[in-house]
């Protein structure tokens, strides 16, 4: 598995466009995050998020497309940020939506992505999942004609159990719809293996969430010890290795995004996810930790 970084997680230290002009307290150029997601994290592509785009034309996600691709760190995944309401009886909600993911499949072409991913505001009703498809099958015929894959993401609402997912996709139609799988999800699931067996075959890009990662030991009671080099990372609240696991068991072979969401210094979190999941995915590669 390829592993990534999904760069939401290190929006603190980006220097990006704010309310009136003002820019955010970070200081890295967004240009320059696939150089240092390659060259100091170690990491090989990203996932973008559309709030780290605002105000972008199509000179400038052409321009990024170039800085990552002279960094061998390619965006692979363009992911909507805002939920988009498609499930609910207001037409012009629907339209706006539909225009919004219209222009986020367009972005991602542009940033050489494989694939957009989005999180769908719905009730969990009949009626609602057939608006819903409906809604999306313009995006959906875009999105092939660009080669782009739509990727649903998991939410609460329609989206929340697999099997609703599965119906969805049926209901959607054509080659390129799929979902985004989450670690942090499944772990919510009942049998979290189950939720990431069901979903992982129509993945194009798995989200590895992280939230916390604590260092391993050999004393008695430590989780997945096994999986681990001596002073590597065990990650709480839940088994990494169940997940890594549950992927593999069905095939999956394709990118795995890193994406730290715990209390610790960002940088230091993405790193020790890194080397927990290099571990797990039988990677030899670990790096000095910033």
């Amino acid at each position: 598995m390829l592993l990534t970084l999904a760069a939401s997680c290190l929006k603190p230290l980006l220097a990006l466009p704010g309310s009136r002009g003002k820019r955010s307290a970070g200081k890295m150029d967004i240009l320059d995050l696939p150089a240092f997601t390659r060259d100091t994290l170690g990491l090989t592509g990203l996932n973008l998020s559309t709030d780290l785009l605002v105000g972008s034309d199509r000179s400038s996600l052409e321009g990024f497309r170039d800085r990552a691709d002279r960094a061998s760190c390619s965006c692979l995944l363009l992911v909507e940020a805002e939920a988009q309401n498609l499930g609910g009886e207001s037409e012009a909600d629907a339209v706006a939506s539909r225009e919004r993911l219209l222009r986020v499949v367009e972005a991602a072409h542009l940033l050489g992505c494989t694939a957009a991913a989005v999180r769908v505001q719905s009730p969990d009703s009949e009626a609602a999942l057939g608006r819903v498809a409906v809604r999306l099958k313009p995006v959906m015929e875009r999105a092939e004609r660009l080669d782009v894959n739509l990727l649903i993401s998991p939410m609460a609402g329609l989206t929340d159990r697999p099997e609703r997912v599965t119906e969805l996709l049926k209901k959607v139609g054509g080659f390129r719809v799929g979902t985004f799988p989450d670690f942090e999800a499944a772990s919510k699931a009942k049998d979290a293996a189950t939720y990431l067996h069901r979903l992982t075959p129509y993945a194009t890009v798995v989200s590895a969430s992280t939230q916390r990662l604590e260092p391993a030991s050999k004393k008695a009671g430590d989780a997945s010890v096994e999986a681990f080099r001596e002073g590597a990372w065990v990650h709480q609240p839940y088994d990494l290795k169940v997940m890594v696991n549950a992927i593999r068991s069905v095939g999956y072979d394709g990118p795995l995004a890193i994406d730290y969401r715990g209390p610790d210094d960002v940088i230091i979190g993405v790193s020790r996810s890194r080397d927990a999941l290099h571990a797990l995915v039988g990677s030899e590669q670990f790096f000095e930790e910033p």
